[in-house]
């Protein structure tokens, strides 16, 4: 099955005829034809639509084919943005190469394992982003407690493994409750639903989007809640944009996310810039001077995975967990202490998991990072904790003088420049003329 992706994508790459991306979203939208063709109810011996029938044109073939799309388009038209560009040879070329194979009756690993394997490939040559391994993504929703009744969202879901994995993880629980030989239909019923209702995923990349959809697809979950958006904007502007009402702040239970490192959201680009707090800039407690005044105001740019740490919070519900892929500068350089004193407001930390230097190194990224898994505190027990902190530094200036002590300074400063002032006009009495400053440049 590998090798059909890997032939059926050379085709329409045509060694050049086609840039491989374009190449690889044309194949995407013909697997969904295929497999949404096998899943539409057909009585017995009524011939499947995806299919060279004798003697016909390929112009009818692809006429078909461009009527089983519109309904991907009417499913989900968030993802299915554009319609088959392909020609109706090109198509008769792809079919022949699925034609002889049902994706629905192929057992879930071997398909899973093929498209993988071909995405992976494809993506790790063209795409430039970085997917997290497999391992990885397997050790992180190990290691969280998700049910069938969790709710589940991937903020930047790129091609849809972290929320493969959670519906893995509650597949393989559903063995647990009923045999699958025995109980097929309810064994189904609790992943599926599960599939359905509770697991979510946001991608910017339009086209990336739609892998997503489709891996979801091809791993039998017919219906998937992966919109293509900003994953930094608003829920009310997620929802207005998708269509889709169930992106909504504090109702997510588990956020398995590796968010975009490297790139910088500024201030003057994007208009949510001011919805977010570590966006703003505080003047520093112990600032000296006086006209660093307390107050705050917007940074010109912020980082995207910090921006990330701060959606995920306003997603999650109180007692939520966060699973995020960080580099590691968020937890050692000095600059990004503020960062990590918001982290300890918004989460308690439950755990953080040094990544090895070369886990990313097959995709092409050499940055260090941490898996950081934390839990979304009640609103009292930041603002608690928050207080504490606000406390403690009124604390530490009064124990140490800190406010007399900087009134000397300034007072200070000022008498010692009064002083040299009075020295300078003494020395050179020119000075004082206006416009004449004399020849002495002490």
């Amino acid at each position: 099955m590998t090798k059909i992706f890997i032939q059926a994508h050379q085709a329409l790459w045509g060694g050049g005829q086609r840039n491989p991306s374009e190449a690889f979203d044309e194949l995407d939208k013909l697997i969904f034809c295929k497999i949404w063709d096998e899943k539409h109810p057909r009585k017995v011996g009524q011939p499947y639509d995806f299919q060279i029938f004798r003697d016909e044109k390929p112009e009818d073939l692809l006429d078909r084919v461009k009527k089983i799309y519109a309904v991907g388009e009417k499913e989900a038209p968030e993802v299915f943005t554009d319609g088959i560009k392909l020609t109706a040879n090109e198509t008769l070329t792809i079919v022949k190469y699925f034609q002889s194979i049902n994706l629905n009756k192929t057992d879930l690993d071997s398909k899973g394992k093929a498209f993988e394997t071909f995405m992976g490939s494809f993506f790790r040559g063209d795409f430039g982003h970085y997917f997290t391994p497999r391992p990885i993504v397997k050790f992180i929703v190990d290691c969280l407690p998700i049910t069938h009744k969790s709710r589940v969202l991937d903020t930047s879901c790129g091609s849809g493994g972290f929320l493969l994995h959670a519906l893995d993880k509650v597949r393989e629980q559903a063995g647990h409750f009923y045999n699958i030989k025995q109980e097929p239909v309810q064994h189904k019923e609790h992943w599926h639903n599960f599939a359905e209702k509770n697991l979510f995923g946001i991608e910017i990349n339009n086209q990336i989007a739609r892998t997503a959809k489709m891996n979801m697809i091809i791993h039998d979950d017919g219906h998937t809640n992966v919109i293509a958006s900003d994953g930094l904007l608003s829920d009310v502007d997620l929802r207005a944009k998708s269509g889709n009402k169930q992106f909504i702040y504090g109702t997510f239970d588990f956020i398995i996310t590796n968010p975009p490192f490297g790139s910088s959201i500024k201030q003057t680009e994007k208009a949510y810039m001011n919805q977010y707090n570590l966006a703003i800039k505080e003047v520093d407690w112990l600032s000296p001077s006086p006209l660093d005044k307390p107050g705050m105001r917007l940074r010109d740019s912020q980082s995207t995975e910090v921006l990330f740490l701060e959606q995920c919070h306003k997603f999650l519900k109180e007692h939520g967990y966060l699973a995020v892929v960080i580099p590691d500068g968020i937890l050692t350089n000095s600059s990004l202490q503020y960062v990590r004193d918001k982290i300890e407001e918004m989460y308690r930390i439950i755990a953080v998991v040094s990544i090895p230097q070369t886990a990313f190194s097959a995709t092409g990224a050499g940055v260090k990072s941490s898996v950081l898994f934390l839990r979304k505190h009640k609103a009292k027990q930041t603002e608690k904790i928050s207080n504490i902190k606000e406390k403690l530094k009124g604390q530490v200036k009064a124990d140490s003088k800190f406010i007399a002590t900087v009134e000397m300074w300034e007072k200070e400063k000022v008498a010692a420049i009064k002083t040299l002032e009075d020295e300078a006009k003494k020395k050179n009495p020119k000075a004082n003329k206006k416009g004449n400053y004399g020849n002495d440049t002490s």
